[in-house]
This record gives structure tokens, sequence and C-alpha cells, in this order.
């Protein structure tokens, strides 16, 4: 596994984590705060550390995406489509309206957060995580509208 790859897990093991929220985390998985931490550590003498497998599944559970397992999927070339239950927040009304009104705002918001953080030339470590914050938005939005898009097809 490349260095690159390896902090790409990394990362979105402390989305997950985050997103779960430490205390819930714990519980849920049995571990300590402190080995949770070493799971997205970018400490070299972490560097092979990973969360096992039965942890991701009951942090993907209790999260609000698959955070873990989309990375993984999109390492190896796949794509990631989960079931509508998963929705962070149902959309209202008929057909596929409401999520090309979703996408477009979340797009609106990307495209302002970039030219906040191009302002002065140079995209810091904290412009690009709220930049890769937005687009994780957008694509939870794009696979609501896929999703919405195959029931519609199929019936």
């Amino acid at each position: 596994m490349t260095d690159a790859a390896r902090l790409y897990l990394k990362r979105h093991t402390e989305r997950l984590i985050k997103d779960v929220g430490y205390a819930a985390a714990c519980e849920v998985t049995g571990r300590s705060k402190a080995t949770l931490g070493r799971y997205f550590s970018e400490d070299e003498s972490h560097s092979e550390r990973f969360m096992p497998v039965d942890a991701v599944a009951a942090l993907e559970a209790a999260a609000s995406f698959p955070h873990v397992t989309a990375a993984l999927a999109e390492l190896n070339g796949g794509v990631l489509s989960y079931g509508s239950d998963r929705r962070n927040a149902a959309r209202g009304g008929e057909g596929v309206n409401p999520h090309v009104i979703a996408l477009s705002q979340r797009f609106a918001i990307l495209m302002a957060e970039y030219h906040q953080s191009i302002e002065d030339g140079v995209i810091s470590v904290n412009e690009a995580r709220r930049l890769l914050a937005e687009v994780l938005e957008l694509q939870r939005v794009l696979v609501e509208m896929k999703l919405k898009l195959e029931a519609d097809s199929r019936g």
C-alpha cells in the first residue's frame, strides 16, 4: 500500500470516529480513546496500524456515512451505493427536483469555499480539509440523487 493510500484511509478513519463521536465510538467498539486515536494517527510509529474491520462495521452502522468503506471502494476503483434508509435527511417532494436543488446548493457552497481558499494563491491544510468536507457533502447528495434515479428507472 502506498503512503498516499495509508494517509487516505487514516483520514477517513478519523472522519468516521468524529462522525460517531469519541465517547460513542469507544462504547461501540469497546476500545479506548487512545486506541482509536492510534488508528488514524499519522505518526510513523502507527503507520501500519489500522482499525479492525469489525470495529469499522460497528462504527459505520452508527455513523451518518460509511467513511472507511467509501475510501476503500475509491482506492480500489469502486463506487459505493447504499440504501436510502441511510440518508441524513429525507428530501421532500416528488421526483428528482429536490436532489437537483440540493446539488446546486452544495456546489455553490463548494465554490464559495474554493474562492475563499484560493484568495491568497495558496490552499492551506485547513482550507483543503474544508474543501474536502464540502466535496464529501456533494458526493452524498449525488449518491442520494443516483438512488432516486435508479428507483425511478425500475418502475
